[in-house]
């Protein structure tokens, strides 16, 4: 093989049980993998000089073709409810056809890391047929220093073969695409799909697998510190304003999608940001915008315009449209990704329905109750047959993603909770003032407000009532926030149309989390919303 670039000489791509005719190209930077991937026609760039790629038929993640190989070791461990198992054998077969396949091809490979806690990360070697998903999962995780290349030790290893199809009878799977992770080899093989969100989330999957035990907390959440060493954990799926909401430039930002809470504190999995950016503007989002005229950021099924312009308010290809960037592009992020023990949770929920109010100040089993829930909604447009709005509970706001059941994350959350005295706020930033299609969305600066509070402290000195639906406490007034929005039955103009929308989502809650119920504590159950009575 002919094989470039800095790397350990007793760990090239042989120990992965890969030989390749091509060339095997070692941790190349960014111009480097830029220019490959200019040369392979793989990509293009932007007028400013970020890279743009396109991913063809899959431009998001494929969570049906996802599996679990399921062994001795796996069996009792992985929540199978929720993970789609792979026999060894299978597996097996699967890894040996995709060594074939890439027995010609040209390689790019990064060793990388999961976690900015050494005692906690996941030394991690990515395998790419691609020189943009390179540079981009480059960006997405930790870059050890260069000089600590000769020495790199893998302990897990991705091969990522987007040309591979798999053959559903031969490999055990549903299609061509695939993503299996075998826990026990610690290997991820990736085809059939040119989507590079996969790579980054196998790696917060095994993450999510290994901590647990080690009594680590893992999170599908944004961070940010601030002046004083207060942190905040922002919990939230997508769509809900996690990474805008913890781009605070008054606060450090720790990072923008997974972290784990550990002895010492939070700490980032990831080297980067991986940002939304559908309608994304200068004006709303000026740290974010600035990434996007960056060299090396890499812009994911952008549109661009006959000047090479991004176009982000066109979704044509997709409304998932991302970019892809260091965390050194952020003005205010941490240097080190690591950060003290949260002061305050948010949940984050975008409520289509117009029920839920502003903020909210949830006790230590309402917070387990709604983290295990995970809702937010869908609303009517945004994919193909939603036509009203659609409550969707993706439990720890995160379930394509958890290996192990549920319980084993709330119960790890509810004791560090505890631990550490943490205040947990639920904030939708959803519709107000009637569901969506009638209501308008929370004002964003309403939000802000309302977070500033959470976070100064200073919103626990108001008084507050008690939500006749949820049960959790709702602030009756705040300084510089308009008292009406906070009660949001006083926002519809039809009382009777609220009463009956809060007793659906209600019902929706309770029963989402039958499943749940044989595995909490009394106090979680005695959490869950109760049937709206309407009060005059």
């Amino acid at each position: 093989m002919t094989e470039i670039g800095p790397r350990n000489p007793a760990n090239g791509i042989e120990t992965s049980g890969l030989k390749t005719t091509g060339t095997v190209h070692y941790n190349l930077e960014a111009a480097e993998l830029v220019e490959h991937a200019l040369r392979r026609g793989e990509a293009k760039l932007t007028a400013h000089g970020a890279l743009v790629a396109y991913t063809g038929q899959h431009t998001g993640r494929s969570p049906k073709d996802k599996f679990v190989v399921r062994d001795a070791s796996t069996e009792d461990q992985v929540w199978w409810d929720n993970n789609k198992p792979m026999s060894p054998e299978h597996f097996e077969v699967l890894y040996k056809d995709m060594v074939a396949h890439a027995a010609s091809l040209d390689l790019y490979v990064q060793d990388l890391v999961g976690g900015a806690d050494e005692a906690n990360s996941l030394p991690t070697r990515v395998i790419t047929e691609f020189a943009w998903h390179s540079q981009f999962i480059r960006n997405l995780l930790i870059r050890p220093e260069r000089s600590a290349l000769a020495q790199f030790a893998p302990k897990m290893t991705i091969i990522d073969l987007p040309s591979f199809r798999a053959d559903p009878a031969r490999h055990g799977c549903r299609t061509e695409t695939v993503i299996a992770i075998d826990f026990s080899r610690m290997l991820v093989l990736i085809g059939g799909t040119s989507y590079a969100g996969e790579m980054k989330k196998s790696v917060f999957t095994a993450l999510n697998y290994l901590l647990p035990p080690r009594g680590v907390m893992p999170m599908h959440c944004s961070a940010n510190v601030g002046p004083d060493g207060d942190a905040a954990v922002f919990f939230g799926l997508s769509g809900t304003g996690k990474t805008t909401l913890s781009a605070d430039p008054k606060r450090t930002l720790i990072g923008d999608d997974e972290h784990g809470w550990g002895e010492d504190g939070i700490f980032n999995f990831e080297g980067g940001c991986y940002a939304k950016t559908i309608k994304l503007s200068e004006e709303a989002e000026p740290e974010i915008f600035g990434t996007t005229r960056r060299f090396g950021t890499v812009l994911e099924n952008v549109v661009l315009d006959e000047r090479r312009m991004p176009d982000f308010d066109n979704g044509s290809l997709t409304e998932n449209t991302r970019c892809a960037y260091p965390m050194h592009f952020i003005a205010n992020a941490s240097e080190t990704g690591r950060t003290s023990h949260p002061k305050n949770i948010i949940m984050l929920t975008a409520d289509a329905f117009g029920v839920m109010p502003p903020i909210a100040r949830l006790t230590p089993a309402q917070a387990m109750y709604h983290f295990l829930s995970g809702y937010t909604a869908k609303v009517a447009g945004t994919e193909k047959g939603v036509t009203e709005p659609e409550a969707t509970f993706s439990t720890c706001f995160g379930a394509p993603f958890m290996p192990r059941h549920p319980a084993a994350y709330g119960n790890l959350l509810r004791d560090l909770i505890a631990r550490h005295g943490v205040t947990c706020w639920l904030v939708n930033t959803g519709w107000t003032g009637g569901a969506y299609g009638v209501g308008n969305r929370m004002p964003i600066k309403a939000t802000r407000a309302l977070l500033s509070a959470a976070l100064d402290g200073s919103l626990n000195n108001v008084e507050f009532r008690t939500d006749t639906s949820f049960g959790f406490e709702v602030p009756v007034a705040v300084p510089g926030v308009d008292t009406a929005i906070l009660d949001p039955r006083a926002t519809w103009s039809d009382k009777a149309a609220y009463d009956t929308q809060a007793s659906r989502l209600v019902s929706m809650f309770i029963d989402s989390f039958a499943k749940f119920e044989a595995h909490v504590d009394a106090d979680t159950r005695n959490a869950a919303p109760r049937v709206f009575q309407a009060v005059e």
